[in-house]
């Protein structure tokens, strides 16, 4: 999948006066992450935002904006704004300060910290090598 560098862009200009704001690749594209938590992504397809399970009503009810779906199955507090949505200014910020505002309601996670439940897995063996 591509990344929209136009709408990187516009989320690292917003994002880059937080104090806590990481930056890495995820999805297929550009992920934004506070205190470990992740917050937003950018790809060719859209800007996806966690509002929060049972936050994302309002949300749903604006156009060129849908739930998030990955590996056929929607992802409850996840949103996908495609590009009509993305381009308002407006919206733009609307959806990412109750991206925020959901995320700051969460507690830092530590360094490394893996999510509840999940489990460690061990990197995969390359053919060739012991």
């Amino acid at each position: 999948m591509a990344r929209d560098e136009g709408l990187e862009e516009l989320l690292r200009e917003r994002l880059s006066a937080e104090r806590g704001v990481t930056e890495k690749t995820m999805f297929g594209g550009w992920a934004w992450l506070l205190n470990g938590h992740l917050l937003c992504g950018a790809r060719d397809d859209g800007m996806l935002v966690r509002l929060g399970a049972g936050q994302d009503g309002w949300a749903l009810t604006t156009p060129d904006v849908a739930p998030m779906i990955s590996r056929g199955r929607r992802m409850h507090g996840w949103v996908r704004a495609g590009p009509a949505a993305f381009g308002d200014d407006v919206l733009r910020a609307k959806l990412l300060d109750a991206a925020l505002a959901f995320i700051r309601s969460l507690p830092a996670k530590e360094a490394g910290e893996k999510k509840r439940g999940a489990k460690a897995r061990p990197a995969a063996r390359r053919p060739g090598r012991r």
